[in-house]
């Protein structure tokens, strides 16, 4: 997060008038302080994580970007930082996602479409190349090969000369959403599970300033879930991974200070930031009282947001930039550590360079002109938002007894229940739109014709490129350490130890995502999902 300028005036609003750094019943006339919000920096964090909130700091602007090559990709980054933004959050095209190399036959056509492509190490130091990782906080949107790929990225740190205990950043590494939700998984669930307890393992002892996984909700949400659902099973997988790490023989104060949260702010505007509200009630609950919890860090949600990608429309896209900006602004008032904000052309296509400036705007100009920053929690107090939050508080832990009863959120994947309920919602709310009880500007109502916009296109070269780097990476290393590691890796699964010192000894000889992912399909086998409604 980068700091706030409190010179020339301090906080005040536009027109000059000072505003207090917090606001309670005194200023109400009289109205009741409930017990249950408190201040912001306290339990229950109703209000927020942190005493002063963005007076202190902003969040980190973090806009996730990723396209054709590493060299592409490399000075977008570089054009974002220099635009203002302080976080890169990596968006890896689908082969990566799914654990295959460019060379493989399913790729084809894919490459560096969706994201960057990043087949071994050689991709990751040029994608990082002249990018400070001591300075630089790095987002990687990444699950089943999350381990594979934040190796990687610790390798091409110590490359630079900067230890793994100083890097910062997250992995997404969040596998339960990818069976309810985005489905990009690869293992079946257990061994998925030992995987991201490795991670938390390591990251706890070796690099201690990651947040070793992002329990994301935006996917939930992205693929038709309420925002009570995209709450509460949110939530119910991050119990999930805090009872596996428990049967590893982990120390809740010990990992959970380095679990993120990921959410997504949709279109309701006061919807949004109450759901905001209860997730941090609900968790500093949860560690209290469930897990015992001790360290005051361990009761923290810390969470980044991003903009709704389904909410975008390619009717009218510069409707887009609207919704963005409120959107955006509800993640803000609902007291988000790091934001994303999506762009105007995404329906079509990844962003551009001027659409991409124009979502970071977004973000700078809520933060310096708008004045939500002034005060902590500004909205609290609010008779609207208290009730909603106490509502989908409410429902949230409904949702989450249901599951627990079920056995654990893997079980209730395994019968279908989040998924079923995600497909329930979605269907209705389209239905909805259909007949017009939801309105979508431009879409269901307020319809004309808009001219064409202009669209980034990724160059007819970039698949040949990234394929001859591979071949010649292949060619040029030592085939025998690489035989060598992955054996090691193979046996180091099959005895259950913690595969990270295995993954980066693999990825330092240049070994590929690939060959590393098929290793362990050797061992673990794939996950084939069943259709269970």
């Amino acid at each position: 997060m980068n700091d706030v300028s409190t010179e020339q005036g301090g906080f005040t609003t536009v027109s000059g008038k000072k505003i207090n750094e917090l606001y309670t019943p005194l200023d109400l006339d009289g109205s009741n302080y409930s017990s249950q919000l408190g201040f912001p920096g306290e339990y229950p964090y109703t209000r927020g994580i942190h005493p002063t909130m963005y007076r202190g700091r902003l969040w980190t602007m973090r806009q996730f970007s990723g396209f054709g090559s590493a060299e592409d990709t490399n000075k977008r980054y570089k054009y974002l930082l220099s635009h203002g933004q302080t976080g890169l959050s990596v968006a890896f095209h689908l082969p990566t996602l799914m654990g295959i190399d460019s060379d493989n036959p399913l790729a084809e056509g894919e490459i560096g479409k969706c994201g960057v492509a990043i087949d071994s190490l050689a991709d990751m130091e040029i994608l990082f190349d002249k990018i400070p990782l001591d300075k630089i906080s790095t987002s990687m949107t990444i699950n089943p090969p999350a381990a594979v790929l934040w190796a990687m990225y610790i390798a091409v740190a110590e490359k630079q000369g900067v230890s793994p205990r100083v890097i910062s950043g997250t992995i997404q590494n969040d596998i339960l959403k990818e069976y309810i939700a985005q489905k990009t998984f690869v293992f079946p669930p257990k061994p998925s599970m030992k995987l991201i307890v490795d991670t938390f393992e390591y990251g706890a002892k070796e690099v201690p300033r990651w947040n070793t996984i992002s329990i994301s909700g935006y996917h939930i949400r992205e693929a038709g879930s309420t925002a009570v659902q995209e709450l509460a099973f949110t939530l119910r997988d991050g119990i999930e991974y805090v009872e596996w790490a428990q049967k590893r023989g982990l120390d809740v104060d010990e990992f959970v200070p380095r679990l993120s949260f990921f959410f997504n702010a949709h279109n309701d505007f006061f919807e949004e930031i109450a759901k905001f509200r209860a997730a941090r009630r609900i968790w500093a609950e949860v560690m209290k009282h469930r897990f015992k919890a001790k360290n005051p860090r361990s009761l923290w949600l810390r969470f980044h947001t991003q903009t709704s990608g389904a909410s975008l429309m390619a009717q009218q896209p510069q409707n887009n930039v609207i919704r963005v900006a409120l959107q955006a602004l509800s993640a803000v008032l609902g007291g988000t550590q790091s934001l994303h904000t999506n762009s105007l052309d995404e329906t079509y296509a990844l962003p551009s360079e001027d659409a991409v400036t124009i979502a970071l705007r977004t973000q700078q100009v809520i933060a310096h002109e708008s004045g939500v920053i002034n005060s902590a929690d500004p909205l609290g107090g609010s008779y609207f938002i208290e009730a909603l939050t106490a509502q989908m508080e409410k429902e949230a832990k409904d949702y989450i007894q249901k599951i627990d009863d079920m056995g654990g959120m893997v079980k209730a994947i395994e019968l279908g229940f989040p998924q079923k309920e995600i497909a329930d919602s979605a269907y209705w709310y389209q239905k909805a739109v259909e007949k017009k009880e939801k309105i979508i500007v431009g879409v269901n109502a307020f319809e004309m014709d808009h001219e064409p916009i202009p669209t980034l296109k990724i160059k007819d070269t970039v698949a040949q490129q990234q394929l001859d780097r591979l071949k010649k990476v292949k060619k040029a290393r030592n085939h025998s350490e690489v035989k060598t590691q992955l054996l090691d890796l193979k046996k180091a699964a099959e005895d259950d130890q913690n595969l990270m010192p295995f993954l980066l000894g693999c990825v330092k000889t240049y070994t590929t995502l690939g060959e590393i992912m098929d290793a362990l399909k050797d061992i673990y086998g794939e996950y084939k999902e069943s259709i269970t409604y």
